[in-house]
């Protein structure tokens, strides 16, 4: 079935509930949603545990009563009477007819057997009946149990087990929702099980445990018996047979001929399923606990005996407790959430309406002590008496009650006529209420002894005694009585009050025979055990969210309805009093019993109206007529002004901060907003903490929450929120008590602001609480199950542990909410139905599930749907360029998947504004508070809480790139275009264009990135996009990056920027380039700092200083790859040498750390020599010594003819790579090592070696000249010797005649610069004082000498 409009199942009414425009404010409605936490935490600590009230140290017993003359506080109400249908009387046709009845009250039921006739008599429809007559056997008793599992159809429900005198048989039931249109509410069908047993004992008292066995007692012998059934015969038992647990052994095997007489017999079994045992009471008021303990056995945990005499020993001298008279009719269970603390769990009534309370004997109260006659067993806290209850001794007779109602005389408690029950007949008891039956005093009716906790006294109700607000007359109303008699002792810790009861009789017509409370509809969800729950005698918490407790009375006449006023049928009735009399006596009276907070709860409930209202729409078992009940238009204004008058005013109150001088301001709100916040949290109690859903079937899950429960909260909240909407001012101060004009002081306007504010949340709660039962009804029509199970698996995994309150207000729910909705959304366009046709009914029933930014993401998606269906391009792009805008517009509740889905669709459709434009959108309001940006921009620290805002931007970012690849993947021929009109070409250049046109720095570096990832950086170079430098720039630096930023510098025409980043790249020590690469990148800069233009303004000396610097870092650089060079065949010697030969390749080193660490450590000089002259650092005391070692390697040890040669050799490669650096080669030094060297082998080396090898270093001839002209003249040793003088004048000849034929070659620069004059001078001092000897060097100095003077 297919939904276009919204399903109609149900009409559910938010007609006033906002729409959704702006943001959910999630931190206010959780503010609210603790105010509820607190009231519902109140209400839990409102009345003091049963146990509390009765055992109280020293107060053993109690008979405090609240004993009312005026109708209006009797706890109790007659309802209805509904007679026995008449076609039962047909039946009584024989003279004496023996007939029995009684109440099934889990199946609306009454059993009335004649003879052997078995009927069941629907109460609720009021006439009809179902019979069972196919057995002959008189009925004497018919009970209603739990089957045992897997013994019967699924079907059967219940079993009857039906008793005649002779057999025991059981019918199988099975109860379904009757037919539309029948006034009844369940509908029986009756199975025949084939299981009976036949016994000599009549049986009675039949019960059944949680587990499906069946336990009776024998009206003859008194015994405890079993009937076990199962379902098959097997070898060691029947089928069903009938076991005697009092006798034990196989004595319970066989029917017994005859029955002893016993002194004391059974009469009746009470079951305890809570606690899994049952307890049994005999003739004699002896009670025994039993345990079922294993298959066809139980356990017996104790007797209790002695009762009498207990009982006395804690009320002594009490009337009610006399030893002939002392007999216990009937005992009651406790449940465990009336005593959840003190472990009161039994209760038993005697005759004179004596209760008997008992505990487990481990229990920290009291001083009781034991009165159990057996051993106890292990496991189980033996119970004992700890408090008697005695009866009211003066009520007030049933006709001076009757008196009161039908004239409104209110007689005095002291003069009217008093009653005392003493032969009570049956009772039962229910969360604290007590109704018992007794034979009255007219024939043809019984009385009915009624109790039922005040709460008035026992409860922390906040009373105040405050002055009261006038409402016109009052008058002296007579006062309760309050009993406590029989000198019994009250409490004297006003913190644990003892019990107090509301106590009256009743007259009914004809002869009770059974009494049953009538089941509560199962209205409240489970409640998780970490949420306080209110004691089972709180009415106030839940008089309206629930229908009121009743009963319901069989007597001989038909079944009375019993039902339990309220405190709200009590306010109702003062109320209506006061409008009809003027007499505000009782509501104050009210006002101050229930106190400020507790009444303005229950005005603005009459005020608002409410579906629990009304006590005439439960006088049947029904839930609830479902409407809205309401008191008439004056009775609420009269509960409105009251709400206002009693409400009061807000108040501010400064308390000292300890350690401090200042003081700290709290607000302590007016009773208008406690009874808003305790009305509104008790209304939403049976929802707020339980789990959405539950495991359902076909492994679904399903709404845990009662749709019924939902649906009626809903109109509670609905109707309060009417009424608040309606009626502003209540919130407000009047106009009369304006604080301003009263000159009021600043604390006590901060009052009323802080209770605005807060009623002002709770408001908003209430709205958002209203939706969110409409969105889950909505789910539940769009099979809330198949929702989950098509949901993204958080949702899935989210959805169990989610409670309603999550819902409303946490983060999950809103994620989980809108999760759903996208479902039902997909659902409603996957069955082509409009978008705005879902979206209207979302938004009319849960606006703040379904917010305007919702409704443009799911039109946009429809949009998008609709491009991708239409062959029109031209439509398309029309659909796709609308679905576009309404996704910018929604883009702020779009989630990173959703985002990815859109984005997918984009590709598939070619538009690449949208693949690109939305996702970058998207990104800037991801981060809209700009600290992701923060968070870039500061380099990505680690460990930084911004880290996650950059990373949402992101991943918008990733979804960019990622249409970027798709288009270029397409426009490559990668893959094939899906849509032919599209050009993929087109389609790719449109999509870097609008990416490349972004005004995102941040999204521009993630481009670039990606971009020279995929090898793009040449384009990218090409293209100079405006953020390209700023993000090759960026931190953290990378070799790469680098790379391209000083081709981008040259590119853009900015040479000296390329070199300073190409100088960082050489100096650079955090990456691992190579000597090689840095020598390349330093030569590069050197390049390109020379190709700065001299016109480039004031940068200019700047650049010439740079210039020079990395000249000197170049030469350095080179330096340092020679010594490199020459050491890296010592690579894999020792350790530490090849650790700092690798140190070479790893940075620059500077001049002194080469010379320091490398040239002179590992003696290598001619590298040292290098670094002397790329330094240009002149020290003798350095060069000498290393001139002074090449020489003696070369020479030393040789013949001189070879030491000649390599001398010659090294000092001419030197010379030419230095000369003329005097750092690295001193001539003159240089020239007189060659000369003595020369000197020292006279006769071996030819004249003129020592001046040739330093023409072949480079040196001019007039250098060399000049410095062997000076040692000529020098006169210094070793040159103030003769023969050595003469042998420098040949070295002259030989230098001379060369520079001579040097000269003499034609365009010779050397025969232009040669100094004819000064030479011809010189040749004749040589000629004057050269040796006559010597004529080789005297003839060349004449042939020098003739072709100066031809020459020149």
């Amino acid at each position: 079935m297919s939904h276009s409009a919204g399903p109609s199942s149900n009409t559910h009414q938010n007609s006033h509930a906002p729409r959704s425009g702006a943001a959910l404010d999630l931190p206010a409605l959780q503010s609210a949603s603790r105010v509820l936490q607190d009231q519902l935490s109140k209400d839990a600590q409102l009345f003091p545990d049963l146990g509390d009230m009765l055992m109280i140290p020293g107060v053993q017993s109690s008979a405090s009563y609240s004993i009312f003359p005026d109708d209006y506080r009797v706890p109790y109400q007659k309802r209805r009477l509904i007679s026995i249908p008449d076609a039962i009387f047909q039946y009584y046709e024989i003279a004496s007819p023996i007939s029995h009845m009684g109440i099934m009250p889990e199946i609306d039921r009454v059993w009335i057997t004649i003879d052997n006739k078995l009927f069941l008599w629907d109460y609720v429809e009021g006439q009809e009946l179902s019979s069972f007559v196919d057995q002959p056997d008189v009925i004497s008793h018919v009970a209603l149990v739990k089957p045992k599992s897997n013994v019967f159809i699924d079907e059967i429900s219940h079993l009857l087990v039906i008793c005649t005198p002779v057999s025991v048989l059981l019918l199988g039931v099975s109860i379904s929702a009757p037919p539309s249109g029948s006034r009844s509410l369940k509908e029986i069908k009756l199975y025949a099980t084939d299981m009976s047993v036949s016994t000599e004992v009549e049986l009675t008292s039949v019960i059944g445990s949680k587990d499906g066995r069946i336990f009776m007692c024998g009206v003859q012998d008194g015994n405890l018996y079993e009937l076990h059934y199962q379902e098959k015969e097997g070898w060691f038992g029947k089928r069903v047979q009938l076991i005697n647990h009092s006798v034990g052994g196989m004595h319970s095997l066989f029917p017994r001929l005859a029955t002893p007489k016993s002194e004391d017999h059974i009469t009746s079994i009470v079951t305890d399923h809570a606690r899994d045992c049952f307890y049994t009471l005999s003739s004699r008021s002896i009670i025994t606990v039993y345990r079922p303990n294993g298959v066809k056995a139980v356990q017996q945990l104790q007797v209790l005996s002695g009762l009498y005499r207990s009982a006395q020993e804690k009320a002594p001298a009490s009337p009610a407790l006399i030893p002939n008279t002392f007999q216990i009719i009937s005992l009651h269970v406790i449940a465990q959430t009336e005593a959840p603390r003190s472990g009161v769990q039994l209760m038993a009534v005697t005759a004179s309406g004596v209760r008997l309370y008992f505990s487990r004997s481990s229990a920290s109260y009291g001083y009781s002590y034991g009165t159990d006659t057996t051993t106890p067993v292990s496991g189980h806290r033996l119970l004992q008496l700890v408090h008697v209850r005695l009866p009211p001794a003066n009520l007030l007779h049933p006709d001076e009650q009757q008196l009161a109602h039908e004239t409104g005389y209110r007689p005095s408690q002291y003069l009217a006529r008093t009653y005392t029950v003493t032969a009570l007949e049956s009772a039962c008891y229910n969360a604290g209420l007590t109704i018992a039956a007794q034979r009255g005093e007219h024939r043809g009716g019984d009385y009915l002894f009624c109790l039922a906790p005040d709460l008035t006294k026992i409860g922390t109700l906040g009373r105040t005694n405050q002055s009261q607000p006038q409402l016109q007359s009052q008058q002296i109303q007579p006062q309760p009585t309050t009993q406590s008699i029989y000198g019994v002792p009250s409490s004297t810790d006003p913190s644990r009050p003892v019990l107090t009861e509301y106590a009256t009789l009743l007259s009914i017509p004809g002869t009770t025979w059974a009494i049953a409370p009538v089941p509560q509809t199962p209205y409240h969800s489970s409640t998780p055990s970490t949420s306080p729950v209110p004691v089972a005698i709180n009415e106030l918490a839940i008089q309206l969210c629930e229908p009121p407790r009743q009963f319901v009375i069989l007597t001989n006449a038909g079944i009375i309805y019993l039902a339990k006023r309220r405190a709200l049928d009590y306010l109702r009735d003062v109320i209506e009093e006061f409008h009809a009399e003027g007499n505000s006596q009782p509501i104050i009276e009210f006002r101050d019993s229930f106190g400020r907070d507790q009444t303005c709860a229950m005005l603005l409930a009459l005020a608002s109206g409410n579906t629990f209202l009304d006590m005439a729409d439960f006088s049947t078992p029904t839930f609830s007529t479902g409407k809205i009940g309401a008191v008439s238009s004056e009775i609420a204004n009269v509960a409105k002004q009251a709400f206002y008058d009693f409400g009061e005013r807000p108040m501010w109150t400064e308390r000292p901060t300890y350690g401090t001088n200042e003081n700290v301001g709290i607000a302590r709100f007016s009773g208008r907003r406690e009874g808003l916040a305790f009305y509104f949290a008790r209304l939403v109690r049976p929802i707020w903490k339980a789990k959405l859903t539950q495991p359902g079937p076909l492994g679904l899950q399903e709404c845990a929450i009662p749709e019924e429960t939902l649906v009626t909260t809903q109109k509670n909240l609905h109707a309060l929120k009417e009424f608040l909407d309606n009626n502003p001012h209540l919130f407000h101060s009047a106009p009369g008590e304006n604080p301003g004009a009263r000159g009021a002081a600043a604390n006590e306007q901060e009052a009323w602001k802080a209770e605005q504010s807060s009623v002002s949340q709770i408001q908003a709660l209430l709205a958002r609480t209203i939706e969110a039962i409409s969105f889950l009804l909505l789910l539940i029509d769009y099979r809330l199950g198949e929702l989950i199970s098509q949901s993204d698996l958080d949702t899935q995994k989210l959805m169990p542990s989610l409670t309603f309150e999550n819902l409303v207000v946490t983060n999950d729910g809103v994620a989980a909410s809108r999760a759903l909705v996208n479902i039902v959304i997909d659902q409603q366009i996957g069955q082509q139905i409009s978008v705005d046709t879902i979206s209207e009914v979302l938004q009319e029933r849960c606006g703040s599930f379904c917010s305007t930014d919702d409704v443009l993401l799911y039109k946009a998606k429809e949009n998008v749907r609709k491009a991708a269906e239409t062959r029109n391009v031209v439509e398309s792009q029309k659909w796709l360029n609308e679905s576009l805008r309404l996704f910018t517009k929604g883009a702020r509740i779009l989630d990173l998947e959703k985002l990815r889905e859109v984005c997918g669709d984009y590709q598939q459709l070619n538009y690449a504004k949208g693949a690109v434009d939305l996702p970058l959108h998207s990104a800037v309001l991801a981060d809209a508070d700009r600290l992701g940006e923060e968070y870039w921009y500061a380099g990505c620290p680690e460990n930084d809480r911004r880290a996650q805002f950059w990373e949402r931007r992101k991943q918008c970012y990733d979804l960019v790139l990622d249409s970027l690849s798709v288009f270029e993947e397409r426009a490559s021929g990668a893959i094939e275009q899906e849509r032919g009109s599209d050009n993929p070409e087109v389609v790719r250049s449109h999509a870097f264009e609008l990416a490349m046109a972004s005004s995102d720095a941040m999204f521009h570096s993630a481009l670039y990135d990606w971009l020279i990832e995929r090898g793009f950086a040449d384009e990218l170079l090409e293209m100079r996009p405006p953020y390209l430098e700023a993000n090759l720039r960026r931190e953290p630096i990378t070799v790469q990056k680098y790379q391209l930023l000083w081709q981008f510098y040259v590119k853009d025409g900015q040479p000296l920027r390329a070199a300073e980043v190409l100088a960082a790249l050489a100096d650079s020590a955090q990456f691992k380039i190579s000597l090689d690469t840095r020598l390349e990148y330093l030569t590069l800069a050197v390049g390109n700092a020379k190709a700065h233009p001299v016109s480039a303004g004031r940068r200019q000396e700047t650049a010439i200083a740079f210039l020079a610097e990395l000249e000197d870092k170049l030469e350095v650089a080179q330096v340092q790859l020679e010594i490199y060079n020459t050491l890296l065949p010592h690579m894999n010697d020792a350790e530490e040498v090849g650790q700092r030969i690798r140190l070479l390749s790893e940075r620059l080193f500077d001049v002194t750390e080469l010379f320091q660490l490398y040239a002179e450590p590992f003696d290598l000089r001619e590298m040292q020599l290098l670094v002397l002259h790329v330094a240009n650092h002149r020290e003798d005391s350095i060069v000498r010594p290393i001139w002074n070692r090449i020489f003696d390697e070369a020479v030393n040890g040789i013949e001189p003819q070879i030491g000649a040669d390599q001398a010659m050799s090294k000092v001419v490669s030197l010379g030419r790579r230095f000369y003329p650096s005097e750092s690295a080669f001193p001539l003159r030094y240089v020239a007189s090592l060659l000369v003595r060297f020369g000197l020292a082998n006279k006769g071996v080396l030819p004249y003129g070696w020592a001046p040739r090898v330093l023409v072949q270093c480079g040196v001019p001839y007039g250098e060399i000249w000049d410095i062997f002209h000076e040692m000529y003249e020098s006169q210094v040793p070793p040159f103030n010797d003769q023969s050595n003088v003469q042998a420098i004048s040949s070295d002259i000849s030989v230098l001379l005649s060369d520079w001579m034929q040097e000269a003499q070659q034609s365009q010779s620069t050397v025969a232009r610069e040669f100094p004819a004059d000064r030479v011809d001078g010189a040749v004749a001092q040589y000629l004057a004082e050269l040796d006559p000897n010597r004529t080789e060097t005297k003839a060349a100095y004449e042939k020098l000498k003739r072709w100066i003077r031809q020459t020149y």
